[in-house]
C-alpha cells in the first residue's frame, strides 16, 4: 500500500514541476506521461473544462489539470456551500469551486504532494482567491472535522488510492448530514477483472486501480451513502470509462 502511494506521490510531484510557470505544459499523468515529451491525451486534463472556466483561472492551474472530468458540473455547487476537493493537485477545481460558492462559501483542497500544494497556493494567490485553503494530507485520513463540508468533489483521484473503502468512509465522515458526493473517476465495466484492468494501463495512469461500477456502488453503500449512481461519460480504455459518481449522506434522524 505504501509503495503504491509513493509511486503516485512521485509521479504527481513531477507533474507539478512540469506545470510550473518556467516549464512547458504537458499531458496529465492520467493516461499520458508526466514529462514534457508526453503526448496530449484528450481523454484527460484541461480539455475537459469549458472555455469560460479555463479563462477564469491561472494558466498554471489549468496546465496542472490531470483529471478525467469536470466534477463541478457533477456536484452542481451552490452559493454559500463549503466544498472539499480530494486530491486537489494544482488547485483548478478548488479555485473554480471558490468562484461558484462565492464569498459566503469556502473551498478546501487536500493533497499529499508538497510540490502540488506549493503550486496550488501560488495559483490561489495569483487568482486573488481568499475563500480557499489547501491542507496537506492523504484522502484516506482527511485533515478536516466531522460534518464540516457540504460537498465533496474529486477529479480522477479515488482510483489512485490503495484503500478506497477508507476514502469513501472519510468522505462520508466530513460531510454534513444531507451533504453530497459528486466526483469524476475512472470506472471499469463489471465484467473486467482486476487483472484485465491492469492489462489496460498502470496504477499511476489511473487505470489499473479503478473500481468496477458494481464495486463502486457497493463501496458507497457500505460507507453509508444513499441515492448512489455511477454513470459512464466517455471511454478511456477498452472497457474503462470516465464516470460521474454521485451519492448523498442521509439527514440525521
Amino acid at each position: 500500500m505504501q509503495d503504491i502511494r509513493e509511486q503516485v506521490r512521485a509521479r504527481y510531484a513531477q507533474a507539478a514541476v512540469h506545470s510550473a510557470p518556467s516549464a512547458t505544459a504537458d499531458a496529465g499523468c492520467c493516461g499520458g506521461g508526466c514529462g514534457t515529451d508526453a503526448l496530449v491525451d484528450e481523454r484527460f486534463g484541461a480539455g475537459l473544462y469549458g472555455a469560460d472556466d479555463a479563462a477564469s483561472i491561472p494558466a498554471e492551474a489549468l496546465a496542472a489539470s490531470l483529471g478525467c472530468g469536470n466534477p463541478l458540473l457533477v456536484a452542481e455547487l451552490r452559493e454559500g456551500e463549503r466544498v472539499l476537493d480530494l486530491g486537489s493537485g494544482g488547485g483548478i477545481d478548488v479555485l473554480l469551486s471558490a468562484r461558484r460558492v462565492g464569498p459566503t462559501g469556502f473551498a478546501y483542497g487536500v493533497d499529499m504532494t508538497d510540490e502540488m500544494l506549493d503550486l496550488a497556493r501560488a495559483n490561489a494567490a495569483k487568482a486573488g482567491a481568499t475563500n480557499v485553503e489547501f491542507r496537506k494530507g492523504v484522502i484516506e485520513d482527511l485533515p478536516l472535522d466531522d460534518a464540516s463540508v457540504d460537498v465533496v468533489i474529486s477529479n480522477c483521484v479515488v482510483n489512485l488510492s490503495p484503500d478506497k473503502p477508507a476514502v469513501l468512509a472519510e468522505a462520508f465522515r466530513v460531510l454534513a448530514p444531507g451533504g453530497r458526493l459528486g466526483i469524476s473517476d475512472v470506472v471499469a465495466e463489471d465484467h473486467l477483472s482486476p487483472d484485465d484492468r491492469a492489462e489496460r494501463g498502470s496504477y499511476v495512469g489511473c487505470i489499473a486501480g479503478a473500481l468496477s461500477r458494481a464495486e463502486y456502488l457497493e463501496g458507497l453503500a457500505a460507507a453509508g451513502f444513499h441515492d448512489a449512481e455511477v454513470r459512464f461519460t466517455h471511454a478511456v480504455a477498452d472497457g474503462m470509462h470516465s464516470a460521474v459518481v454521485r451519492a448523498t449522506k442521509p439527514h440525521a434522524r
